[in-house]
């Protein structure tokens, strides 16, 4: 994974899982890996693991059964979607939006290229 320098590690990992949910890589139910074998696979501190994980829990994504480990809570992929709506809406959508006036894109110009874009993911 590569880390942006513009946000907390933790933050981004959060980010990341979301998206495994959305894109059910991990789905309702799902064991998720322990802390040690995250940090493992995406080489940060374990400290920094077990923070995501904490911030997953507070956000009710993953729920702790005792003993057991952490699981991919019901309702994780709508909560994951919401998350993810609400950060891009917050961080990116301004600068996009910026951009837009500045180069004078005409919103008949933005929809093309949106629904040149969807055509070309489908495709994959």
């Amino acid at each position: 994974m590569d880390f942006r320098e513009t946000q907390a590690i933790y933050l981004q990992i959060v980010e990341w899982i979301c998206e495994q949910i959305i894109l059910q890589v991990w789905n309702t139910g799902d064991k998720i890996p322990s802390v040690r074998e995250l940090a493992v696979e995406l080489e940060v501190n374990p400290n920094t693991i077990a923070r995501t994980y904490e911030q997953l829990q507070s956000m009710e994504l993953v729920v702790n059964k005792r003993g057991i480990g952490l699981f991919v809570a019901d309702h994780s992929k709508d909560k994951a979607t919401e998350y993810l709506k609400k950060q891009f809406i917050e961080k990116n959508l301004p600068q996009m939006f910026n951009y837009i006036k500045l180069l004078d894109i005409s919103m008949e110009e933005l929809n093309e290229l949106y629904h040149t874009s969807i055509k070309k993911q489908q495709k994959l």
